[in-house]
Formats: structure tokens, sequence, C-alpha cells
């Protein structure tokens, strides 16, 4: 069980841009896990009036705004992406909102087993308060045509997007549990059945050697 969240048994599920890892989000929702998305989150907390709302307009400009005063996502992805410094920028001031906001909602869970979804998992602080780390993976060339067919991007701003992300294999390589995505739901469905089955019979195991 977490440290971080006693009584819950916190998993950190993560992997780059178009693997897949909401997909995989909502099989363990269906096996019985409250589920966060860290990137909801901080879409909530950028809102007008939200904790991050002020300190990003400050740091980049009304521009981004729409006519009712809330920030356009896409018109402040054209900035951050396009430049490293300005997504830091923006990320120093929206992790820590979104961290607490996170804390919140897995205390307040009433399932045994939490999911946190987050492309950052292992960059920041979560990293530290997860049980186990739930890796998605796809190919490239699958990923590529997922941000262009799915989510109808240009292939310049897809290949933009994947390229100004942590390596993939950095995560693979820090990963408990790694689901590989490219076949049918079904056969995702599958590996994910099964690994929520390894896991808690190992947490199972691990409780009864320390009774």
């Amino acid at each position: 069980m977490s440290a971080a969240f006693p009584c819950k048994f916190i998993i950190g599920l993560t992997g780059n841009i178009a693997t897949g890892k909401s997909l995989a989000r909502r099989l363990l929702a269906e096996l019985g896990a409250f589920t966060i998305d860290a990137d909801q989150v901080a879409h909530e907390v950028i809102g007008k009036g939200q904790p991050a709302y002020a300190a990003i307009l400050q740091a980049f400009g009304n521009t981004i705004l729409d006519a009712n005063g809330e920030i356009v996502r896409s018109k402040l992805g054209d900035i951050v992406f396009a430049e490293p410094a300005a997504l830091r920028r923006l990320e120093a001031i929206t992790h820590p909102a979104v961290r607490e906001r996170i804390a919140a909602l897995a205390r307040a869970a009433e399932a045994d087993v939490v999911v946190i979804e987050a492309i950052k998992l292992l960059e920041g602080e979560l990293r530290g308060a997860v049980d186990a780390v739930w890796v998605v993976d796809a190919p490239p060339a699958t990923r590529l045509a997922r941000l262009i067919e799915q989510r109808g991007m240009t292939k310049a701003a897809a290949q933009q997007r994947i390229a100004a992300q942590n390596s993939q294999a950095d995560k693979l390589a820090a990963a408990d549990v790694i689901i590989r995505n490219h076949g049918s739901i079904a056969e995702t469905r599958a590996q994910i059945q099964q690994a929520w089955q390894r896991a808690f019979a190992t947490e199972a195991q691990r409780h009864r050697d320390l009774a």
C-alpha cells in the first residue's frame, strides 16, 4: 500500500502521447479501480478562476484566451510544444496545482485501487506516491498514425508533439508492467486483466509474508 495514501494501492499509468493510456485507464476502471486523469485535472486547474490561471496569463499573455476569457489549450499548446523552455515554464506553474488536486481525489476515493494516468509520472513527485508503474506502449508509426487520424493533426504537428516528449524507452525501463497497445481492444483488455490478477496476487502474498 502507498505510504502517501495509506490503505490504497496506487498504480501510476504512463506512456507517451498516443500510446493508449486513456484506453488502459478505462479498462482498469472496468476492473473496479478509481481512476484519475492528470491531463483532465491539468485542464481544470487552468480554468478561469482556478489555481494556475493567473500565473499562466502572466507567463504567456492574453492572446491564448477565447472570447469568454478561458484559456484555449490548443493556442497554449502551440506555444509550449514549439519551445522546450516554454513547456518547462508551464509545467512549473501547473504541476503543483495538479498534484494537490490529485492527492485530494485519491484520498477521497472509496476504491482500494487508484490509478493515476500521467504522461509525466516519472519526471515529477507523483513517482514517489505510486506503488507500481504501468507503462502503455505502441510503435512510433502507430502513434503517429493515431495523432493524424484520431486527433486531426498534420504530420508535422504530430511529429513535433512526439519529439517534445521525454523518452518512451526511459518509461519502459522503469515499468513494473508493460501494456503493448498496438492490437485490438480485446488484446489490450486481456493484458490488463492478466496484469491486474498478477499484481494483486503478489500484493496479497506480500501481506501474508508480513503477517
